[in-house]
């Protein structure tokens, strides 16, 4: 008769981790298993294969069964998470052309997106008006060309303001830009306290992205506390400051370094609002988070859960635990991880983006357009982006469940991890003296670019695969098109605009009443006032600020340079620089390493002429003097290799030949191979970018 109940434990003895690590390492390759099976990340993390209820977080004393709505708000900043409404779908717009820019405003909201967000132009965000000498190549470049009320209600023509939430990207002219908006709340009568508008203050990541100013970073900082103030009195459903931590993701940060930065400049902020008038309470209400996600699910997911977590013990101990309010977060796709190479790959980093950020409990979601690299999305990028969007939401329901990854020992170890590592960089950074004084003396960016050497070294072997472009790239890949713009016109008519309008003066900051600047800054919008006018009214006495910015780097710039220069060679010569494959023997010895030889070359732009393989050296010889190639790829199994490199490479060198790479590593024949006449050897684990920037200069494709 068979048991009621069948249970492994009758017949087997339990197995405990360290009898399952014994057996690990017994591994017959001989590998450690720290070697083979833990995977060592940027944020000093090691991620282990297998995790058990041992080492689940709440065993040291912390709680692990944490409710979401409750702090210290890790599983997320509401009890119903996004479950009731789902997320906020909000995407950037940007384009110069304000009648184009109002038609794809409004073929978003058509489309289901519920907010958008408003790009500024260089100009614009710098607090410059088109006419200024200064602009002459900044207007209508990466953004929208607002200068005053009338731009603004151009730009937003139709759009339900009393229902569509509308953010604002405006650089230093993050208060001329809030006021303008305001105005035109105003101007159409609609209850200012019912609008759902985020102002998006953030001086120190304007300062990290651009550089600079135009006032001291003191007045910045005040100028942001005003606009705090003004909007936690007026009663509006909006947020006045940002914390956008793009700047230093774009650079190459780390995850742990992107929340250290975050809640370093978080608590910045606080200091500054504090000072002004509002409590802690009410300056972390007025502050909303923005964060970028790549395509490492995981850790994205750890991380949005980690910043939360962070934000509420900084709240918590700045309240003495008396009151708290949880982290108002939104999150937007990386623009490292995109690429110009084979963008429709970017459709599925999106989705992969927008998991992670709606599985970490994001209360706004940004999905860039696949194209958004290679110039101004169109109507097809757009849609592909909010559809990504909606699908996740509407269709696979991932709102419906709180804090999905919650439970899991992996996720939340890494959570934890994630939170101590950051929380130790914050605490440099406050020994530092603070967010803003580590950003000006340049501590921030050394702290960066030992990340980002690290991963471009990665990038460079091809550890970090970027598919599309170092790894499966398309040499005939059909971009989309892009015309370009007629800049000089929309910059001419710009400037007619505003001169054409009622501009009246502005009292210099210093005639305005304490707190009245932002009323006083609204009437000058209605009175037409240019954002070049209201900048310079703000501006204060104190000197601008200048530091180095941080660069940006996109992951697959390397590549895409290389590729760029082939496709330049193409257009001036008719041709690519082309690698011929001597493929030696049958297509089982010689097909796994042509394949990664095709692979490898082609991520560099070469044209890779290939064959079904050569029976003996001569006719691989003939063949590579037919082709006219002057670089040849020898291809085969190391049984082969042994049988014929010795006799073929002489032969490819008389045929023209002017470098011979092997595929595959040469072992002990490393010398017999080069006496022989081969240059290079290629291989899983090599540096791929330094060999083809070195054979495109040989090419003459690259100088």
């Amino acid at each position: 008769m068979l048991p009621a109940e069948f249970t492994l434990s009758d017949d087997f003895e339990p197995a405990t981790y360290e009898d399952w690590l014994a057996l690990v390492d017994e591994d017959p390759a001989g590998a450690s298993f720290q070697r083979r099976l833990v995977t060592r990340m940027y944020e000093g993390i090691a991620i282990q294969p297998l995790y058990m209820q041992r080492g689940r977080p709440g065993e040291g004393g912390r709680d692990a069964s944490e409710l979401a709505g409750l702090p210290p708000y890790t599983r997320g900043g509401r009890a119903t998470g996004n479950a009731v409404g789902g997320w906020d779908i909000r995407q950037v717009h940007g384009n110069a052309d304000l009648a184009a820019l109002n038609r794809a405003i409004l073929d978003d909201i058509r489309g289901g997106v519920t907010s958008i967000e408003l790009r500024l132009d260089a100009a614009g965000r710098a607090g410059l008006d088109p006419s200024d000498p200064r602009a002459s190549d900044l207007a209508g470049r990466d953004g929208a060309m607002i200068y005053c009320l009338s731009d603004m209600d151009a730009a937003l023509a139709d759009v339900p303001l009393e229902k569509i939430g509308v953010g604002l990207e405006a650089g230093a002219s993050f208060l001329p830009a809030a006021s303008m908006l305001i105005a035109l709340l105003e101007k159409r009568r609609i209850g200012v306290p019912g609008a759902n508008m985020a102002f998006r203050a953030d001086p120190l990541a304007t300062l990290a992205r651009d550089g600079h100013l135009p006032m001291s970073l003191d007045d910045a900082m005040t100028t942001m506390a005003e606009l705090a103030l003004w909007t936690s009195c007026s009663g509006c459903d909006a947020t006045a400051v940002g914390v956008d931590t793009s700047p230093y993701h774009d650079a190459g940060a780390s995850a742990t370094q992107d929340l250290a930065f975050s809640i370093a400049t978080g608590i910045e902020y606080l200091r500054v609002m504090e000072r002004t008038g509002l409590d802690v309470i009410e300056a972390a209400e007025q502050t909303v988070f923005t964060y970028s996600v790549g395509c490492r699910l995981f850790l994205e997911m750890a991380k949005l859960r980690a910043a939360r977590r962070l934000w509420s013990r900084v709240i918590e101990s700045s309240t003495t635990g008396k009151t708290t309010t949880p982290m108002r977060m939104r999150v937007r796709s990386a623009a490292r991880v995109h690429t110009v190479c084979d963008p429709w790959v970017n459709i599925l980093r999106n989705t992969i983006c927008c998991f992670a950020a709606a599985a970490g409990g994001a209360e706004s979601i940004t999905t860039s357009p696949f194209d958004a690299r290679i110039g101004e999305p169109d109507a097809l990028s757009r849609r592909v982006a909010r559809n990504t969007q909606l699908l996740l939401r509407d269709e696979s329901n991932l709102h419906r469940v709180v804090d999905t990854a919650g439970g899991s020992w992996f996720i939340e170890k890494l959570t934890d991890e994630l939170a101590e590592n950051a929380w130790t960089i914050l605490q440099e950074i406050e020994r530092k003296g603070g967010m803003a004084e580590a950003l000006v003396s340049g501590w921030i960016a050394e702290q960066i670019e030992p990340v980002h050497t690290a991963r471009l070294k990665n990038i460079a072997r091809r550890k970090d695969a970027i598919t599309g472009v170092s790894e499966f790239p398309n040499l005939s890949e059909d971009r989309p098109k892009k015309a370009p713009q007629n800049l000089a016109g929309l910059r001419s008519a710009a400037a007619s605009r505003l001169a054409q309008s009622d501009q009246s003066a502005i009292g210099k900051r210093s005639d305005q009443p304490p707190g009245k600047l932002v009323a006083t800054l609204v009437e000058a919008a209605h009175a037409g006032a240019s954002i070049g006018q209201m900048t310079e009214a703000i501006r204060g006495s104190g000197e601008a600020v200048r530091i180095e910015p941080l660069k940006a780097h996109p992951n697959a710039e390397p590549y895409e340079i290389l590729r760029d220069a082939s496709d330049a060679h193409l257009v001036a010569r008719g041709n690519r620089p082309t690698v011929f494959l001597a493929n030696i023997g049958p297509l089982a010895h010689h097909t796994a390493r042509a394949t990664y030889a095709g692979n490898f070359f082609q991520a560099g732009g070469f044209e890779v002429i290939t064959n079904t393989g050569f029976d003996n050296t001569d006719e691989a010889a003939a063949a590579l003097a037919e082709s006219g190639a002057a670089i040849v790829a020898i291809c085969s199994s190391d049984k082969l290799y042994e049988q014929h490199v010795v006799d073929l490479a002489p032969k490819l060198k008389e045929a023209g030949a002017r470098t011979i790479v092997v595929a595959g590593r040469p072992g002990d024949n490393e010398k017999a191979y080069r006496d022989a006449g081969v240059d290079r050897f290629i291989y899983i684990g090599c540096d791929v970018l330094s060999t083809l920037t070195d054979l495109l200069a040989e090419e003459g494709v690259l100088r």
